[in-house]
């Protein structure tokens, strides 16, 4: 649930000072929507996490390979293009981290 305010907070934060530059800038309008498109693909993936009928299984392969891929090659390049100031790649892998080491010890997995 933390892992989903904090990333609702980042889009909010992401899309308003997104649509300001987005219009006399057409570069940003395409990275927005990349982000807005990896930002969808991980709440998908949260609510798989937290859905009671998802597999043993499909949270290893979400929480080993498809979440860390998404978030490291598309979510965080096109926020960090978006917010160079607001963020750091430093941070944006801890905050990885703190959230897949959240659902890993929730479900006991080890990748």
């Amino acid at each position: 649930m933390k892992i989903k305010i904090i990333t609702a907070a980042l889009l909010l934060i992401t899309l308003s000072g997104c649509n300001k530059q987005s219009a006399s800038e057409p570069h940003n309008a395409a990275v927005a929507a990349k982000f807005e498109q990896s930002d969808k693909k991980i709440g998908e993936f949260l609510d798989q996490l937290d859905n009671p009928q998802t597999s043993q299984e499909a949270r290893t392969q979400i929480l080993c390979k498809d979440y860390p891929a998404e978030y490291k090659n598309e979510y965080m390049p096109a926020l960090l293009q978006l917010e160079p100031h607001s963020y750091t790649q430093g941070k944006l892998l801890a905050e990885l981290k703190s959230a897949l080491d959240y659902y890993k010890n929730r479900f006991e997995i080890d990748c």
